[in-house]
């Protein structure tokens, strides 16, 4: 009865050692992974700042091996007109412009609600050299099953 109850024990304690080993390259490999992320950003010039931040974590995210999709809705989508782009500055978190640079140079993907855009009068004129497109709700559908996170601002 003894041996029986040694070898049991010795088993809980190995499947509790391989269980924890698991555990611990999962968080490992986790957080130096590279991930995808989808950002929603549905401010506009009224939040200046929101709206900054929103491309501040896009671009540390793409600077640290990322991989980013921007998905512009509502008044999210005025940000893309050249004088915004110019303008918009963030109360500590930095211009705009910065950090569209960084994220056209890497060449992330801009979408904007076709819908919102129509609503403001943003035209084709306003996406060239910027690596955007006009989009319905079911491509940001899909870019949501396809991303391991979705932020939104």
């Amino acid at each position: 009865m003894k041996k029986i109850a040694k070898q049991i024990m010795l088993q809980v304690i190995l499947i509790t050692c391989i269980s924890l080993a698991s555990k611990t390259t999962l968080m490992a490999q986790t957080s130096t992974s590279p991930m995808k992320l989808l950002i929603q950003v549905t401010c506009g010039t009224e939040n200046p700042t929101k709206s900054a931040l929103a491309f501040l974590l896009a671009r540390t995210a793409v600077e640290e091996g990322n991989t980013v999709t921007l998905f512009l809705a509502g008044d999210g989508v005025t940000l893309i007109r050249d004088q915004t782009i110019e303008s918009v500055v963030g109360l500590g978190t930095g211009k705009l412009k910065e950090h569209l640079d960084v994220l056209l140079k890497a060449g992330v993907k801009i979408y904007l609600s076709t819908n919102s855009s129509k609503a403001r009068g943003i035209t084709e004129a306003d996406l060239v050299n910027k690596n955007a497109s006009f989009t319905l709700p079911t491509q940001f559908v899909k870019l949501i099953k396809e991303n391991d996170k979705v932020i939104v601002y």
